[in-house]
């Protein structure tokens, strides 16, 4: 198992809790909740029982229609999973359990009960179509779990001193040297093409092909689709996931849902957008009319962006009418050397580590009088009752248009200001221009 931020997390759960809320980790499918829950229940657990309701009989998910009798419950339990629970030493963990609704309701019942603990995993791509009958409990402990970040991806390569060292360089404001920033870039782009997914990672530490680790990404790209195609048989959550790369690629100032799905009504549309939200697999941003402190009373749901929740799955959906994303493109791609505006590539990656960073992604236009090009502050950030401007590009050009604008228009609300690009850390009068591989330190 790779390491993973979410363990320690994980171990907070376990000693703040000490049994009086069941944990629920949240994240899409393919990104290590079973394998984490699993390797934190074998290390910190006298025993434990894993049910992955995907392949549970269906005699085992009956058992939690009535959960009256708990000492019944846990005999059978103990019995076809031939494991000895043992009274706050053991834990069970219900995996994929938005698919035994009933085993989800049950888990006030077992909290209260006090002998065991519980962890629950779940892609919640169809949740609410499986709780309309059901009571929620409130005595879970969400956590969000995203694909393996920049640093884990590192961890996973054999890489540790690389972002205490970058994290240093961040905070002095110290500049890398023009040979130093070119490696950090290089091995930051890898990242970007082979993506968080631990498949992916896998893959590559083990064959070193990118040929391999775009058919893993493309295999889980194919599953996404059809857990989209169990709650929308009409096609349509898959038709807006693939049209992610092509619309940002536009710059426009939403993701114009009419181009990908036509006249649909805008109560649909929303409801669509949710159920991407709810499915892990995609990032929205929502663009905010009046950027404060407060940003999320003030954000546009009829207006937004949307990301896939991983760089490299976006990289493989760049390219999806291909057969392959052939070698020869991530090897441009690495380098840099791919004749394409890769804007849109910068700004998906970006997103996704602000999101596993535990930030709301919001952002902002402003309406230019003088033509018909807005401005366009990418990502905005809430830090000490002010905000944090960014404005991304995928070249060194420091050009920072939108981030005047929107100075000018709120000064008062702004903290710091950043542009994000590909050249080595610099300043430009107030604005601190950082490398996108600093991104994780804002």
């Amino acid at each position: 198992m790779f390491e993973r931020k979410i363990y320690q997390k994980m171990l907070e759960w376990k000693k703040e809790s000490n049994g009086k809320t069941a944990l629920l980790i949240e994240g899409a499918r393919r990104i290590g909740k079973s394998t984490v829950a699993e390797a934190f229940a074998k290390n910190e657990y006298e025993t434990y029982i894993l049910i992955d309701f995907a392949k549970a009989s269906t005699e085992t998910k009956r058992l939690f229609d009535d959960v009256s009798d708990l000492n019944y419950l846990f005999l059978q339990l103990q019995l076809q999973y031939k494991v000895d629970l043992i009274e706050r030493k053991s834990v069970i963990i219900f995996d994929e359990v938005q698919l035994c609704p009933k085993a989800r309701q049950a888990i006030k019942a077992l909290v209260q009960d006090y002998r065991y603990d519980y962890i629950e995993t779940g892609s919640l791509i169809s949740i609410k179509k499986n709780v309309k009958d059901i009571l929620i409990p409130s005595e879970e402990r969400k956590l969000s779990m995203y694909p393996m970040d920049y640093e884990e991806f590192l961890w996973a390569i054999g890489d540790k001193t690389t972002i205490p060292l970058l994290k240093k360089c961040f905070e002095e404001n110290m500049a890398l040297g023009e040979s130093i920033h070119r490696k950090q870039l290089r091995q930051f782009r890898l990242y970007m093409l082979v993506g968080g997914m631990p498949q992916a990672i896998e893959a590559y530490i083990e064959t070193n092909n990118f040929k391999n680790v775009d058919e893993i990404k493309r295999d889980i790209i194919n599953l996404y689709e059809k857990d989209f195609a169990k709650i929308d048989a009409t096609g349509r959550l898959a038709m807006l996931f693939d049209a992610i790369p092509a619309e940002l690629n536009k710059n426009a100032s939403r993701f114009q849902t009419s181009a990908v799905l036509g006249g649909e009504k805008a109560d649909k549309v929303l409801e669509l957008i949710a159920e991407l939200k709810d499915s892990k697999t995609v990032l929205v941003s929502y663009n905010v009319n009046d950027p404060n402190a407060g940003m999320a009373n003030t954000k546009d749901l009829s207006k937004f962006k949307l990301f896939i929740c991983d760089t490299g799955l976006f990289v493989t959906l760049m390219f999806k009418d291909r057969d392959f994303t052939e070698n020869e493109i991530y090897e441009k791609l690495l380098s840099d050397k791919l004749s394409v505006n890769l804007g849109y590539l910068y700004e998906n990656v970006v997103a996704c580590l602000l999101a596993s960073g535990g930030n709301e992604l919001f952002y902002h236009t402003i309406k230019n009088e003088k033509s018909k090009h807005n401005y366009e502050i990418d990502f905005i950030l809430a830090r000490k009752n002010k905000i944090i401007p960014l404005e991304v590009k995928s070249s060194g050009y420091k050009a920072h248009k939108s981030l005047d604008a929107f100075t000018e228009k709120y000064s008062d609300r702004i903290l710091r200001r950043y542009l994000i690009y590909t050249k080595d850390t610099g300043k430009d009068k107030d604005i601190r221009c950082i490398p996108v591989y600093m991104t994780p330190f804002l």
